[in-house]
């Protein structure tokens, strides 16, 4: 048995690249990393959480960060498209934001 798996205290989770993965496949964020810079914590602790991106297009999407790539391409899930601040919203579920057309992202808080 592997030694990070001697020191998780859970019966239903294993020690897969630094993360906790529970038995049913979930990924805790909890699993501190020394190997991770600034930069990747952030990313880390805005999984999940709700964020509005502005478009080179002009357009504005709005949803849950899933994740991001080396190209900064963003994963936005439950997403809603806005063609302007003050239009009605679009909803279009599942979306990959290719990090070229990204002007802005804001953290709602």
């Amino acid at each position: 048995m592997d030694s990070k798996e001697e020191k998780d205290q859970s019966p239903n989770a294993t020690i897969i690249n630094d993360e906790k993965v529970s038995e049913n496949g979930e990924i805790s964020n909890d699993v501190p990393s020394d190997k991770e810079g600034p930069g990747k914590q952030k990313l880390r602790s805005w999984l999940n959480r709700h964020l509005w991106i502005r478009m080179t297009d002009g357009r504005i999407l709005t949803g849950a960060f899933l994740c991001t790539d080396r190209d900064a391409n963003v994963i936005l899930g439950l997403c809603s498209e806005y063609l302007s601040e003050h239009s009605e919203a679009r909803a279009l579920g599942l979306v990959m934001v290719p990090g070229r057309h990204i002007v802005s992202i804001h953290l709602d808080v």
